[in-house]
């Protein structure tokens, strides 16, 4: 176990690195200037002079790297060019925002794509499982953006009005209130990957089924339904849990657009004004954020792996 927890960590550092050394490498070493893109074509020579120097770009590429990583371990990322303040203070303020809205979204994928696999799978050919495939094909097909507008207008205006049509009143206003303002942008965000995640299942579940230990199961007496949950669903987990750690980027990327359609004061909408404004110190610092948080997940679903079927680890 602990050669395999190794080889993850190793994995993991060097991942990170090559992040960094990418996003360095676009935005302030290939061709182009940092300082003339922030400030524009018309800006003065004088004015890009200072921001270059304000921003450090007149040292050499591998000091401005080092200081760049050296700040990062430190917690200190720099200054907003467009807001004037800490890039970690903006990020800390919109991760109270993004963090619960993508872990809900995958939450609740999982939840509605473990149930309605497993009761395809188990329906195989039957009325049950081609009603669950064509949820499935209408996830995929519609647009969430235009689902998230579809869900402001049936529940957030009259007669129903349940929820807010969009903006978070912040934790501090409390608990269920904040829950209350995530739950259409968590539903919005869910659809496409319970989508994804319910023919996955299904696939997964249909495949173990066929295989003679589940026969054995059942011939020595055991329900079907017993067989399903105690057999059949660990055994075809993996294929699952790896395309969630793939589809955690999706959702990452896809809060951009939620949050814009929710007015959500959350990471997404931050990178898009920030790339509006041309904020390059809080682009670089959030590619690099978002990258980061991809590469935990998925390192946590290698761990995952080991937990799930214990023979990953020995033969690893």
């Amino acid at each position: 176990m602990s050669v395999f927890l190794a080889r993850r960590v190793l994995s993991f550092m060097l991942t990170i690195w090559g992040a960094s050394v990418v996003v360095f490498l676009t935005l302030e070493v290939l061709p182009g200037d940092p300082a003339l893109t922030i400030l524009g074509i018309d800006a003065s020579e004088s004015a890009v002079a200072a921001l270059r120097q304000d921003l450090g770009l007149d040292r050499p590429a591998v000091t401005r790297y080092l200081d760049w990583i050296g700040g990062l371990m430190r917690g200190e990322m720099g200054d907003s060019y467009t807001y004037k303040v800490p890039v970690t203070e903006l990020i800390g303020q919109r991760l109270d925002v993004t963090l619960p809205l993508a872990l809900g979204a995958m939450l609740l994928a999982t939840v509605v794509a473990l149930s309605l696999g497993i009761f395809a799978a188990a329906n195989h050919n039957r009325l049950g499982d081609y009603g669950v495939m064509a949820f499935s094909q209408m996830g995929l097909a519609i647009p969430n953006f235009w689902f998230g507008i579809l869900l402001i207008v049936v529940f957030a205006l009259p007669p129903l009005s349940w929820f807010s049509a969009g903006g978070f009143p912040g934790w501090d206003e409390g608990f269920w209130i904040s829950v209350k303002a995530l739950v259409l942008p968590v539903c919005t965000l869910a659809l496409a990957l319970s989508a994804i995640l319910v023919r996955i299942t299904r696939s997964a579940v249909l495949e173990v089924m066929r295989e003679d230990f589940i026969r054995t199961a059942r011939a020595k007496g055991l329900s079907r339904r017993a067989t399903l949950w105690r057999h059949v669903l660990r055994n075809a987990l993996i294929p699952v849990v790896t395309i969630m750690g793939l589809l955690f980027a999706d959702v990452m990327a896809g809060t951009i657009v939620i949050e814009n359609v929710f007015s959500l004061p959350g990471v997404g909408k931050l990178i898009f004004g920030a790339i509006t404004n041309r904020d390059l110190v809080v682009v670089k610092n959030m590619v690099l954020l978002l990258a980061t948080l991809v590469v935990v997940v998925n390192f946590l679903v290698d761990l995952l792996y080991a937990v799930i079927d214990p023979r990953i680890r020995l033969h690893d």
